[in-house]
């Protein structure tokens, strides 16, 4: 179509992995098949050929990222600045596209790249997009202004601008306010209910994971742990249909590819998993290898253990969260440690030569024997199931936005407790894979934080793994002053907030409402599961 839409759709990180995120396939695979969008990729690395010329028309009508984790926030500048586009939102005008974002990061807390955004898409795209870029259409001839008010009143969509943070004389946030009439005080997050969820739409040999098909299984994740983005910012938790959406989606991927993932947060709680595993069991997928991510370790079976075993894997992952029965009760993990060894038994005697095994450092009220029962658990595994390749994956806790532990900080003994775990398995045999504690930080800071962090960002690029880079960036801003005043590094990072606080994303609706999530941190910090 000649008048089509001008999109380019970035992700902040290199083809081999951006490849690999199926939320951007689905995305662009959306826009993509639209007659009246023209879309092209960008990554850090590469990109499709630019637009074609015609000076009668703006270069670009739309510019998108979807962001996964907080520390690539600030490649969206680099990339904005790239396409010579003005990376502060207030000083484009009419002939400057419109800058849209959305993922996990964006959809639950955008105010620190508010800034930097026009409009952001909270949830699921499957409806959100189609949605977006027909209300966009619409008033494309309209001043950058009333395109901006038309794209506000598609629900779930968020435009920043049209909402102001209010302060209190303390610089303490109050309120995140319209500051227009008709605007809605609240924007809700879009949930894709269909019983079809999403499935590779590129397979090529230079993703991150070469040649392979992935299938979402399921999305969200029942189980509520109470650190968890992946279950309370994506409720509820919804399933392909077998028929309907999970074997089709396999057969579509495998005359391209004899490599297939199963993806989702809680994989195995499928309904009708057991199901798919037999069916997937079928000599005709005697060449397959098949792998899965992680699954929860109280629903490993001899029958998913031998399976992936004869489909080419060779390890299993499962999220322990801690060695401490008293932690994993604190965080609604509800997993028995015999259910622990229970899943080593059935991966080695299925066959599987390795267990991948991921818990954390940090979390609220943690104690130093409770990191001790980690390594006591990974030991004792060890000793229980000769032969089977242990390995921990091991972060510090993160707060984030909207859930129960969104109130609690990062805790400064985590980096020791992360030596501690190095100290006692190592020497072992154990493979420890920490994530850096540096990183943790830098993370918490940004989904933590407000609008007034966005000239850090803007200042920390290019020192994107560099805590201290970070601290004296912010450093640096809280010397300049402004009005309001930044808030200290220690209490955004680390602080403990009180409950009944006004938080950043305070005006955007998610899974539970303030009230639950209230409840839930309660009911944590007295030591007691759902």
């Amino acid at each position: 179509m000649a008048d089509a839409l001008r999109v380019v759709l970035a992700f902040p990180s290199t083809y081999p992995v951006g490849i690999t995120s199926l939320g951007y396939q689905v995305v662009w695979a959306t826009l993509a098949r639209r007659s009246d969008v023209d879309v092209r990729r960008q990554f850090t690395d590469r990109g499709d050929p630019p637009h074609g010329a015609d000076r009668s028309r703006p270069p670009l009508d739309l510019f998108g990222l979807s962001l996964s984790w907080e520390l690539d926030a600030p490649v969206l500048l680099d990339l904005l600045e790239q396409r010579r586009i003005p990376i502060w939102a207030d000083r484009r005008g009419d002939g400057d596209p419109i800058v849209f974002g959305g993922g996990p990061v964006l959809t639950a807390n955008p105010e620190p790249l508010a800034p930097f955004l026009d409009a952001v898409l909270l949830g699921d795209g499957e409806l959100l997009l189609p949605a977006f870029i027909d209300a966009l259409q619409s008033c494309r001839a309209a001043p950058r202004a009333e395109r901006l008010r038309c794209l506000a009143r598609v629900p779930g969509v968020y435009v920043p601008s049209l909402y102001a943070p209010r302060y209190g004389p303390e610089g303490q946030l109050l309120a995140v306010e319209p500051i227009e009439d008709g605007v809605t005080a609240s924007v809700g997050r879009q949930t894709w209910r269909g019983n079809t969820l999403s499935h590779s739409t590129v397979i090529t040999p230079e993703a991150a994971w070469p040649s392979i098909h992935m299938v979402e299984v399921v999305r969200s994740c029942p189980e509520l742990c109470r650190f968890c983005l992946a279950s309370y910012l994506t409720l509820p938790f919804r399933s392909a249909s077998l028929d309907d959406g999970l074997i089709p989606a396999v057969e579509a991927g495998l005359g391209a590819t004899r490599r297939l993932g199963l993806l989702g947060a809680s994989v195995s709680q499928h309904p009708q998993f057991p199901e798919l595993l037999g069916w997937l069991d079928q000599e005709r997928f005697a060449d397959t290898r098949i792998s899965v991510s992680s699954v929860r370790a109280a629903t490993v079976t001899p029958q998913l253990t031998g399976i992936l075993a004869r489909r080419g894997s060779r390890s299993l992952t499962i999220a322990i969260e801690s060695g401490s029965e008293r932690m994993r009760t604190l965080v609604n993990k509800k997993l028995d440690t015999e259910a622990i060894y229970t899943a080593a038994r059935h991966a080695r005697d299925g066959g599987l030569s390795a267990l991948k095994l991921y818990g954390m450092v940090g979390l609220p009220s943690e104690e130093e024997a409770d990191v001790e029962a980690t390594a006591t658990l990974l030991l004792d595994l060890k000793r229980a199931t000769p032969g089977l390749r242990l390995s921990l994956g091991v972060s510090t806790f993160v707060p984030k936005a909207h859930t129960p532990f969104q109130w609690e900080g990062v805790r400064p003994e985590a980096e020791k407790r992360l030596q501690l775990l190095a100290k006692r398995l190592k020497p072992k045999g154990i493979e420890l894979r920490p994530e850096s504690y540096g990183w943790s930080v830098i993370q918490a800071l940004i989904s933590r934080s407000d609008r007034r962090l966005a000239p850090v960002i803007a200042a920390a690029r290019g020192q994107l793994s560099s805590l201290g880079g970070w601290k004296r960036a912010y450093r640096e801003a809280l010397a300049a002053g402004g009005a309001p005043p930044l808030p200290s590094w220690e209490s955004v990072v680390h602080g403990r907030w009180d409950p009944r606080a006004t938080l950043p994303w305070q005006h955007l609706e998610a899974g539970l409402a303030p009230t639950v999530l209230r409840e839930h941190h309660r009911q944590a910090l007295q030591g007691t599961g759902l």
